[in-house]
């Protein structure tokens, strides 16, 4: 899973609880880490817009989600736990 640079980040795991805009708790490791760093061993894809088959990437960080009828755009951090048409790639 990847940031559209490539790279996953911490907050692409499920195991990512967010403190602030910059840093996180690992509930893997249960320790305090920044959203930036390379992620570990227990990265566990957290489903996001992104990562998603029926997601359509436009321009910088949004999307068109073309499992909706209307064609809505959708930002590609958007998370997906509860959409009910969410595909993983």
């Amino acid at each position: 899973m990847s940031n559209g640079n490539g790279t996953a980040r911490h907050n692409d795991c499920r195991n990512f609880v967010p403190v602030d805009v910059a840093k996180g708790i690992c509930r893997a490791k249960n320790k305090l880490i920044a959203i930036d760093t390379p992620t570990c061993e227990n990265f566990t894809a957290l489903p996001k817009c992104k990562n998603c088959a029926n997601f359509t990437a436009t321009e910088n960080t949004l999307g068109i989600c073309e499992a909706d009828k209307n064609k809505t755009w959708v930002f590609e951090d958007l998370i997906a736990v509860t959409c009910d048409m969410y595909q993983a790639r």
